[in-house]
């Protein structure tokens, strides 16, 4: 499994924009080859800042086939404009899980 990290900053005034974009884009996620989940988290000392979590069978899965389909470009169309910069998007790798 992968996870994609994706550090967001949401620009002022447009947090419910983008959280709504999120839950309308939701269907692409579920229905994207590889994907086995997302969610999103929002930062407490600095409310614009999000983090959007989403788990892939494979990097490909993301990098390569969720980013060359059409539900990507309607992905960036739902939230794009709420973007204030880039998001910064790593890829992750399981090392330990502990509860």
């Amino acid at each position: 499994m992968v996870l994609e990290s994706a550090e967001i900053l949401v620009k002022e005034g447009m947090e419910e924009s983008f959280e709504a974009g999120v839950r309308a884009a939701a269907p692409l996620f579920r229905r994207a080859q590889g994907c086995t989940g997302m969610r999103l988290q929002r930062g407490i000392e600095n409310p614009r800042a999000y983090r959007l979590l989403v788990q892939w069978n494979t990097l490909e899965d993301h990098t390569v086939h969720f980013r060359g389909s059409e539900d990507f470009k309607e992905w960036r169309r739902l939230v794009g404009d709420c973007f204030d910069g880039a998001p910064n998007v790593t890829h992750l790798s399981g090392v330990l899980e502990a509860f």
